[in-house]
C-alpha cells in the first residue's frame, strides 16, 4: 500500500560522453520494493527535463499514511471528493422518483405525527412532559430520546442492512428519526423563552450581526453526505462515504443527515426546515449554531438545548470515526492523520496540505444551494415560529 511521493530531485553534473564499450543497461526494479496492495497502478513516474543538465525526479513508494513535511504539494486523495455534482450525469427519472418519495414521506409524517387531529406527536410531547414541570428537563429528555434512537440506529447500520437491505434500513432510519426530531425542534421553538433569563444581549451593539454571521457560517459545516440526496431518499443505494475534500480539510467530524424541500406539502414545510438544520450539522457547525442561539436567547432553556445538542454531536464524533474505521480500515486511518476534529489544526501543523485552488472545492452547486437556503431560512423564521405555535406542543 503506497502513495507516490517525490523523495528526490537531484541535480547532477553534465554527463560525460557515452562510449560504446561503457553502455550500462537499466536494471529492473526488484518486486520487493513494490507494495502488495497499491492504491493505483503507477509507482514510478520519471520526469524528463530538456536542459543542459540532467534532472531526475524519483517517485518512490511510501506507506499509505506517510506525509512529506518539506513538500507543499497536497498528497493524492485516499477518500472521495465531496460536494461534487455534475448536471450532465444526473438521471431525470431518479429525481422524479426522489420528489415523489419525499412528498409521500412528508405527507405521511404530517398525518401520523404532526397533525394534532390524527397524529401522535402531541401525545408524545405530553407523555415526555410528565417527567418534570421544568422545560429544561423536558428539553434535555427530548434530545436524549432522539439522540439514543438516531445514533443507535446508525450504530447498528451494518447489521440492519444485512437483515433488511440498504434501502429498507434507510427508510426505517428516517421514518423513526424524523418524527422525534420534529418534536424536539418544535418544543424548542415553542418554549425557548420559558426559562430563567440569564442575560439580555439582543440590543447590544453588533450582537445581531455577530449572531447572524455565526449562523450563516455554521451552515457550511454540513457533512458532505447531506448533498447526496438520492441516497438519502434511498433512490440510489445508500453508502458510507469516506470524504476528504472541501470542509473535511478544515475539520473532520462525521455526523449528519440530509434533506430536500421539493414538492413538500405546505402544511409541513415550516416544521421540516428547522429539523433539516438540526440533523445536517457536523459537530463544529452545531457548536457554532448553538452558541449563536444561546447568546441571542440568553436563558436556561437555550442553555439546556445547547448542552444536549453539543453532547450528542460530541458522541457522534467518536461514533462516526469508529464506524468509518470499521468500514474503511486503513484508508480511514490515512484520512484521520491528514485531518483534525479541531478546525484548521491539521492545516496549521502541516498534516493537511491545501491545494492552491482549494477555494474551488466550495464553488460548487451544493454550496450555492446552501447559501440560498441559509438566506431563505433566515427570512422564514417568522413562518417557522407561527407554524410551531399552532401545534400547542
Amino acid at each position: 500500500m503506497a502513495t507516490c511521493l517525490v523523495v528526490a530531485n537531484s541535480l547532477f553534473r553534465p554527463p560525460k560522453p557515452i562510449l560504446p564499450h561503457k553502455h550500462h543497461p537499466l536494471q529492473p526494479i526488484s518486486s520487493h520494493s513494490l507494495p502488495k496492495s497499491p492504491l493505483n497502478s503507477t509507482f514510478l513516474k520519471p520526469h524528463f527535463s530538456h536542459s543542459d543538465s540532467c534532472r531526475f525526479r524519483l517517485i518512490a513508494p511510501a506507506s499509505l499514511g506517510e506525509t512529506d513535511a518539506s513538500s507543499d504539494e497536497p498528497l493524492p486523495l485516499v477518500g472521495e471528493d465531496s460536494a461534487a455534482f455534475d448536471l450532465g450525469t444526473q438521471n431525470i427519472v431518479s429525481w422524479v422518483y426522489f420528489t415523489i418519495i419525499l412528498g409521500v414521506v412528508l405527507f405521511v409524517l404530517d398525518v401520523i405525527w404532526i397533525d394534532n387531529s390524527t397524529g401522535f406527536g402531541k401525545a408524545f410531547i405530553d407523555a415526555v412532559s410528565t417527567l418534570s414541570d421544568s422545560h429544561e428537563i423536558v428539553m434535555l429528555a427530548l434530545i436524549l430520546i432522539f439522540a439514543t434512537v438516531h445514533s443507535g440506529l446508525a450504530s447498528f447500520r451494518d447489521m440492519g442492512e444485512k437483515l433488511l437491505g440498504k434501502r429498507a434500513y434507510r427508510v426505517l432510519f428516517a421514518g423513526v428519526s424524523l418524527p422525534l426530531a420534529v418534536s424536539t425542534v418544535v418544543y424548542f421553538i415553542n418554549h425557548r423563552y420559558n426559562g430563567v433569563q440569564l442575560w439580555q444581549l439582543q440590543n447590544g451593539p453588533g450582537v445581531h450581526q455577530l449572531v447572524w454571521l455565526s449562523n450563516f457560517i455554521s451552515f457550511f459545516f454540513l457533512y458532505p453526505s447531506t448533498f447526496n440526496l438520492l441516497e438519502v431518499a434511498a433512490v440510489d443505494q445508500p453508502k458510507v462515504h469516506l470524504w476528504e475534500t472541501g470542509i473535511m480539510r478544515i475539520t473532520r467530524h462525521p455526523q449528519g443527515s440530509s434533506h430536500r424541500t421539493l414538492s413538500v406539502p405546505s402544511s409541513i414545510l415550516p416544521y421540516c426546515i428547522p429539523v433539516v438544520i438540526s440533523l445536517s450539522f457536523q459537530m463544529v457547525g452545531q457548536v457554532i449554531w448553538c452558541l449563536a442561539h444561546t447568546i441571542w436567547i440568553g436563558n436556561s432553556v437555550a442553555v439546556a438545548a445547547s448542552v444536549g445538542l453539543i453532547g450528542h454531536h460530541l458522541f457522534g464524533v467518536w461514533n462516526g470515526d469508529r464506524r468509518l474505521a470499521v468500514r474503511h480500515g486503513e484508508a480511514f486511518e490515512v484520512v484521520k492523520k491528514r485531518t483534525s476534529i479541531i478546525p484548521f489544526a491539521a492545516i496549521l501543523d502541516g498534516r493537511q496540505k491545501l491545494p492552491k485552488d482549494y477555494y474551488k472545492e466550495f464553488i460548487r452547486l451544493p454550496y450555492l444551494a446552501i447559501t440560498a437556503m441559509t438566506l431563505g431560512v433566515y427570512f422564514l423564521h417568522p413562518v417557522m415560529q407561527a407554524a410551531s405555535f399552532r401545534l400547542h406542543w
